[in-house]
């Protein structure tokens, strides 16, 4: 029975061991660039200072009437569009529209001539090409199917900048460098196995994932076995006293593989994890309705353009909307913290703590609140790996069945987060041994990136060692054993 077992553990751990030790390096090695090279994407810092400031002299209509008296508008933003400010009307259950501030006429589609001067002011340089496309490797993910075809608009310079424009509503939604292009490729690319030609298929991406990664688990558990059978400690050692009887390349294999092999282990099962196999942690959540309700204040007041001219001064963008029932008008410029007004006061916002609680209750119809927390420092559920976490924030739990957890910053009523029992179990599984995210390493500088080298670079020598050892095993002639 043992002599069974044993031979299918070597067969195993051997043979798809040669078949998945390329992706062991690959996954490693493109996991430290990832460390410092994020996907591309657009901060809302960079796109605020992207924007011109709104100019205030070319506001000469508001948002449409009929719009603002209705109740099923969302939020109302008003911020520049290339050299002319313009109104964006976002419905709660209808697709968002704009409308020019200068002539109160529809704002339609951004033609080849506007995405070009878009991006010229948005990136402060001259076009070199433009042209429009349907997704490129940048791009490939949902987050930009409202806003395709994009404008894909290259800027002059030596940083080779490029821009994506809407096609929609002629904003730019994504800037890349050479920079964070060649190290994605070097990164995040081979790590989530992102080619654009798998990722456009979505379901097949996932299946990719799943039934690669999968067999590496097999690889990793197999491998710890037969590790530690093939060690020994205290007084049977093998021969010269050491605790494993092979040399070479095998020895460093086995060594680097038994000290990394429980974080190679939990990193390999986090990452098939990654793509959520059969929905285990998918939920619903709090439901659109009950969000739509939660933000009240029906109809949004129509902006006062007088005032606001006089408060938002410099702003980049101004936004009204509701949380908690109250309209508000939120003030955005590059650098400084957002401006919170009362809709309709203009005086800074108030917000009631037992009203936005009486608010919150709604969120989840059928279910009480059993618990209310004031966060001031982040903990193991709120928290940021990049960046600042928004703090104070009001923390309520909820009796239902799905134990949900809803986050609301307690200046202004907006629901920042919400979380169930589902997807706070995938934090621990995922964020945890794929990101090493606890706040202890986090708040220690350097702490969690040393942490994950020295793992990473026991996971890299056994990786490479085993491709070594792979390939010398497919080179020798059937039936020779091994020279280490």
């Amino acid at each position: 029975m043992w002599r069974t077992t044993k031979y299918w553990l070597y067969f195993i751990h051997r043979w798809i061991g040669i078949a998945t030790c390329l992706l062991f390096v690959l996954w490693f090695a493109s996991g430290l660039v990832m460390l410092y090279a994020p996907f591309p994407s657009l901060e809302e810092a960079e796109e605020l200072e992207g924007l011109p400031p709104i100019a205030w002299e070319q506001v000469d209509h508001g948002p449409d009437a009929a719009a603002t008296a209705s109740s099923d508008l969302r939020e109302i933003i008003l911020e520049m569009r290339g050299d002319r400010p313009v109104w964006r009307l976002s419905p709660w259950e209808a697709p968002a529209y704009a409308i020019w501030a200068d002539t109160g006429t529809t704002a339609g589609p951004a033609d080849e001539a506007e995405a070009r001067e878009n991006a010229r002011l948005f990136g402060g340089a001259d076009v070199s090409d433009i042209r429009l496309i349907h997704n490129d490797q940048w791009t490939v993910p949902g987050g930009y199917d409202l806003d395709r075809p994009l404008w894909k608009v290259e800027l002059a310079g030596e940083a080779g900048r490029v821009l994506y424009v809407s096609s929609v509503d002629g904003s730019v939604v994504l800037d890349t460098s050479s920079r964070e292009r060649f190290w994605n490729w070097l990164g995040s690319v081979p790590h989530w196995l992102y080619p654009r030609a798998l990722r456009e298929d979505q379901p097949l991406w996932r299946q990719v994932v799943m039934w690669v990664s999968g067999p590496c688990i097999i690889v990793a558990i197999t491998g710890i076995w037969i590790g530690l059978t093939r060690l020994r400690m205290g007084r049977r050692r093998f021969s010269g006293g050491n605790m494993t009887p092979y040399r070479g390349w095998m020895k460093w294999h086995h060594v680097s593989g038994l000290i990394g092999s429980a974080f190679l282990l939990l990193w390999i099962f986090s990452g098939w994890l990654s793509v959520d196999p059969g929905r285990l942690f998918a939920s619903e959540g709090v439901s659109p309705e009950a969000v739509r309700d939660y933000a009240g204040a029906k109809p949004l007041p129509a902006p006062d353009l007088a005032i606001l001219s006089q408060v938002a001064g410099e702003a980049r963008r101004v936004m009204v909307n509701s949380a908690a029932g109250q309209a508000q008008v939120r003030i955005q410029q590059p650098g400084t913290g957002d401006t919170v007004l009362n809709a309709t006061s203009y005086e800074p916002l108030a917000v009631d703590e037992q009203q936005l609680r009486q608010s919150a209750s709604s969120l989840l119809p059928g279910a009480a609140i059993v618990d209310a927390a004031t966060l001031t420092e982040p903990d193991a559920y709120w928290y940021a790996v990049h960046g600042e976490v928004p703090l104070p924030v009001l923390r309520f739990r909820f009796d239902d069945p799905a134990e949900t957890w809803v986050h609301i910053d307690p200046a202004t009523g907006q629901l920042l987060a919400q979380s169930d029992s589902r997807r706070r179990t995938y934090r621990w599984l995922f964020d945890l041994f794929h990101r090493w995210d606890l706040n202890v390493l986090l708040e220690t500088g350097p702490a969690r990136d040393v942490l994950i080298w020295l793992m990473s670079l026991f996971g890299l020598i056994s990786s490479v060692t085993a491709v070594y050892i792979g390939w010398k095993r497919l080179k020798r002639p059937s039936g020779a054993r091994p020279q280490d």
